[in-house]
């Protein structure tokens, strides 16, 4: 349960980041931060791998590039179930993904499978 929290606020300071950064992109209110995150990490384990295997070919021919399309797609899904949360167009919810993805992709670094905060630390024994 403590390892859900923690990436459901790691998925909540991804999506404000992106929000303050990216323009035409908006979402008022905490609850509704919180309901997006839920959201689109629902989204990402149940729509996306769908979407990922029905683009494969043109994901092929674009080297990976389309997979930034199809986090966009997953964003815009969820602005189009939340009142509170607005996305301008393509271009703001690709900007959007990017923001998010890189955000909660360097804070899940630092966290283990069981939620908690984890640092490898290499020891140098003498021979």
């Amino acid at each position: 349960m403590v390892g859900f929290l923690i990436r459901l606020a790691i998925g909540m300071f991804g999506l404000w980041m992106a929000q303050a950064i990216v323009p035409g992109m908006q979402i008022q209110g905490a609850f509704t931060l919180a309901l997006a995150a839920v959201l689109l990490g629902l989204a990402n384990a149940l729509v996306r791998p769908l979407l990922v295997i029905l683009t494969f070919p043109i994901t092929l021919l674009t080297l990976g590039f389309f997979l930034l399309v199809v986090n966009a797609a997953m964003l815009g899904l969820v602005a189009a179930m939340l009142d509170g949360f607005t996305i301008s167009g393509f271009w703001s919810a690709l900007f959007g993904a990017i923001v998010v993805s890189v955000v909660t992709w360097a804070a899940s670094a630092w966290i283990g499978p069981s939620g908690r905060f984890e640092l490898l630390v290499v020891e140098r024994r003498g021979d």
